[in-house]
């Protein structure tokens, strides 16, 4: 028996939805699942594999084969395993797959270990930052996040166990997937060079012939990346392979009117989809956590009015502050006379399949972080999505079946989003990666061929950076620190941190307190009176000096008492973001030892060990002024103390602070502040002390 739902324009009365009245006409019948084939017979049925002769004769013939295929075609589970098949991870070799985003790199690796018959970290793998779950020897297929992948040029510029790399996903334009297209192209694609400097094009050539370069993508301008692999060079250097699209076809509904707060418009929106439509799970795109948490909170309360004939609602969050068995909690399938509600952020956006999403809710907004140049400032900002990011999402609902995405926003509205998001290159700090460049030898960055190149002030902010921290010498080459820093798998000024520890000889303190700013939200403070309760827990970790001493008192007691999940439900900590804590500073604390760094305590000393943070945050300094605020350094910008900090109700005693991150929402917050003196900021880099405001020098 086929199932029923109704079209858009037809779910019936009460909606604000643009709906038309309810006629027989307006049901659809949808196509049978096919959950209960075969894995073989599930594989065949992907638009992909009538491909499969192709795409394994121009991966044969090109250096680099650009593939275009819609959402559902199979592209990011299928082709690593055709490739596999035909002898490309013969000898040992491995098949790469990248992602732009650790859950799709987890959850892919699962679905395909089950279509390979192998166990998950076995044949097939993933390595994400901070996890790896492959085995160096046996592993074939690795999934992994393009950023891990750049980092391990840092070590092989080669890449030389790989014999295929899929960089999946590359509409999405990561910073680390731009770095990556140019780094290959210049070591295996180089257009020009002259004799006397030898590239790494002629020594691939030469020891490993058949490396290959997949890019792919459903939303991908094709063109331009040909164009930018063949500049200059042959022609059968690269191709296109144009896929089918999606196995199911997918229905739009607007919103007649614009709605004031769409995180509550989507869970109504969810519930009366639960009412009045037939099977499927649903999917609401959102931009954060705390929307997520907002959206579950009104579904919960909604849920208490649901009749007893209705299915019952499994509400699900989905984002990257969970863990990966969390995260992968959602693709489980839902029990019988149940329907799943993910509430994701746009990670569900790319390479995602939930099985059984037949509904899309999509708020027509993503969370980017945007850098200013100018204030040396990056900040989380809320902006509409592009028309391709719109296309992905609605996508999502057409994998297994056709579906209905449901946009919370009008018609015209759709029609006035810009056409893509502009790469992240284009709006975020260069210090890191061009520090990164400068490790693989890249000295030149003029010469570097970006496939968008990112604003010139960008760049030349970083290297004044770069040199005011010593990382970079006068004559624009990487110093020993310099290069040591490149490794670490952390944000610059982290990593400094790391290294400085050395001589202010409070290591123990600084890997914990590294550890403890890589998690999201280790104190769970809910609202109401249970939040009232859980910020009374929480004082009794406060440390007057403030919150990056707050999380090291945190830590410390969640290790003395035994790492109990029970002993975090009662002091208003998050397991889950202590377990991943501990996990993160046993493999920081590996860096250290690598480049015999000594891990001594500070016994105590705090002023030693803020002097320390200021090493890493001098760029994130700021004063408070009289109405409460405070103004960054460079910058002069207004800043607000976020509430969860522990100096949100109070003036630090010197008036000045150093800062973790800022947010910017409706006003601009700073998180996890710690009290400082102005004199310490004076300490790190003459570069920086000539463009401070606020400070004498």
């Amino acid at each position: 028996m086929s199932l029923k739902f109704w079209k858009p324009g037809t779910a019936g009365p009460g909606s604000s939805l643009d709906r038309a009245t309810e006629l027989e006409e307006n049901i659809v019948q949808s196509a049978p699942a096919y959950s209960s084939l075969s894995i073989q017979g599930q594989r065949e049925r992907l638009p992909i594999f009538k491909h499969r002769e192709k795409l394994l004769y121009c991966v044969e013939k090109h250096g680099v084969v650009i593939v275009v295929g819609q959402t559902g075609c199979g592209k990011t589970t299928q082709l690593p395993q055709y490739l596999m098949e035909a002898g490309w991870a013969a000898d040992g070799s491995v098949i790469a797959c990248t992602q732009p985003r650790r859950v799709a790199a987890t959850s892919v690796a699962s679905r395909v270990a089950t279509e390979v018959g192998s166990v998950l970290g076995d044949e097939v793998g993933y390595t994400i930052r901070f996890e790896d779950v492959s085995d160096k020897q046996r592993t074939r297929i690795l999934y992994m996040t393009d950023g891990m992948l750049f980092r391990e040029t840092l070590v092989d510029p080669l890449l030389s166990r790989y014999s295929v790399i899929m960089i999946d996903e590359a509409h999405e334009r990561s910073i680390y997937t731009d770095l990556l297209l140019g780094v290959i192209k210049k070591f295996s694609l180089v257009r020009f060079i002259r004799v006397q400097r030898l590239t790494m094009f002629f020594r691939i050539r030469r020891k490993r012939p058949s490396l290959r370069l997949i890019v792919s993508s459903a939303t991908l301008d094709a063109t331009s990346f040909l164009d930018y692999f063949t500049a200059s060079t042959s022609s059968d250097e690269a191709t296109i392979v144009s896929l089918e699209g999606r196995l199911f076809s997918v229905e739009v509904a607007y919103l007649q009117e614009p709605v004031p707060d769409y995180a509550t418009k989507a869970a109504e929106v969810a519930f009366e989809i639960n009412l009045k439509q037939g099977p499927g799970d649903i999917l609401i795109f959102l931009t954060g956590r705390e929307e997520i948490e907002h959206c579950l909170e009104h579904m919960s309360e909604l849920l208490v009015s649901l009749p007893r004939s209705a299915s019952k609602l499994v509400p699900l969050a989905l984002h990257a502050g969970l863990t990966t068995e969390e995260q992968l909690s959602v693709f489980q399938p839902a029990e019988r006379g149940t329907r799943k509600v993910i509430v994701s952020t746009n990670i569900a956006e790319a390479s995602v399949t939930i099985e059984g999403v037949k509904f899309v809710i999509d708020s027509g907004f993503v969370k980017i972080r945007t850098y200013n140049p100018t204030t040396a400032l990056a900040s989380l900002v809320t902006i509409p999505i592009s028309v391709a990011s719109a296309t992905q999402r609605a996508g999502r609902a057409g994998r297994t079946s056709p579906g209905i995405c449901y946009r919370l926003y009008t018609q015209s509205a759709f029609q006035s989003l810009p056409q893509s998001t502009p790469p992240e290159i284009t709006r975020t700090d260069m210090t890191t990666p061009i520090l990164q460049l400068k490790s693989l030898g890249i000295d030149n960055l003029m010469r570097f061929e970006w496939v968008s190149a990112p604003p010139a002030e960008s760049v030349l902010r970083a290297l004044e950076i770069l040199v005011a921290a010593g990382m970079i010498g006068e004559d624009g080459r990487l110093t020993q620190n310099g290069q040591k820093v490149a490794e670490c798998p952390v944000d610059v000024g982290i990593a400094r941190m790391l290294f400085s520890s050395s001589e202010y000889r409070c290591g123990e303190e600084i890997l914990t307190i590294a550890a403890m700013t890589s998690i999201q939200d280790a104190f769970l403070i809910p609202d109401g009176a249970a939040g009232a309760i859980a910020e009374l827990e929480r004082r009794k970790f406060t440390a007057e000096e403030g919150d990056h001493l707050t999380l090291l008192n945190a830590y410390n007691a969640f290790v003395r008492y035994g790492k109990s999940s029970g002993w975090c439900k009662n002091h208003a900590l998050s397991f889950r973001a202590m377990s991943r804590a501990v996990s993160i500073r046993a493999q920081l604390k590996k860096y250290m030892q690598r480049f015999n760094l000594p891990i001594e305590s500070c016994q105590g000393d705090a002023q030693r060990l803020c002097r320390c943070l200021v090493s890493g945050y001098w760029r994130n300094g700021a004063r408070w002024v009289a109405d409460g605020t405070y103004r960054s350094v460079r910058g002069n910008k207004v800043l607000h103390v976020h509430p969860t900090s522990v100096l949100f109700t109070r003036k630090p005693r010197s008036g000045w602070v150093v800062f973790h991150e800022m947010e910017e929402t409706k006003k601009t917050q700073i998180r996890i502040l710690t009290e400082i003196e102005p004199d310490w900021l004076l300490d790190h880099g003459h570069h920086y002390k000539e463009t401070t405001t606020g400070i004498s020098t």
